[in-house]
């Protein structure tokens, strides 16, 4: 469980940094990053976690890119979930009153310090809850790293089956570890939203 919860944990603030930059440039007056930004999340999202999880461990070796499994699952993880970050982060940015970014251009501010000062934080505050979502989406997805033999709670699961020959109890047991992670995320993701949430 330790391992589940330092995967989604690493996972997740990479994931929101990476994904709040491919947010701004899709929203950036330079072309071309608005460019890269549409194609890192048309691509990211519509390739199967699981098969970007097997052709970075494995098939990236071919091109001397060599990491441990935690550290390769980490990388996935958060560029996977970066892509769905960025769109909901940009989503949060459209809901952000144009007026208030040409007033702050009026002010002299120039595009990062707009976004940086007087966006991002109400875009935000808009989309507590689907970012939760997606940690808590995170947190189920982290199983995938099992494929890589890290031992989170899935990996672990496995072997105890295979040890045991009882797969119903020992995965039954893991499903209840799983819930013990994301029932309490839920609860806290809600109560932050209800703090935060701006009122129209």
């Amino acid at each position: 469980m330790r391992t589940t919860v330092a995967l989604t944990v690493l996972s997740f603030t990479v994931a929101l940094v990476f994904g709040t930059a491919v947010a701004a440039g899709r929203v950036s007056p330079v072309r071309p990053l608005r460019w890269a930004g549409a194609l890192w999340v048309e691509i990211v999202r519509n390739t199967p976690l699981s098969v970007l999880m097997v052709m970075f461990f494995f098939g990236f070796t071919k091109f001397g890119v060599i990491y441990p499994a935690f550290t390769s699952a980490v990388i996935v993880l958060s560029a996977y979930t970066s892509a769905f970050v960025a769109e909901a982060v940009r989503a949060g940015i459209n809901t952000v009153a144009g007026g208030q970014a040409e007033a702050a251009r009026a002010l002299g501010l120039t595009f990062g310090q707009t976004l940086r000062e007087v966006v991002l934080p109400q875009a935000f505050r808009s989309v507590v809850g689907p970012l939760g979502g997606l940690f808590i989406a995170l947190i189920k997805n982290s199983s995938l790293a099992s494929l890589l033999s890290v031992v989170d709670l899935t990996e672990a699961a496995n072997r105890l089956t295979t040890d045991t020959a009882q797969p119903v109890p020992v995965f039954l047991g893991a499903a209840g570890a799983y819930l013990l992670l994301t029932f309490p995320s839920g609860a806290v993701i809600a109560a932050i939203e209800r703090r935060v949430a701006i009122k129209r």
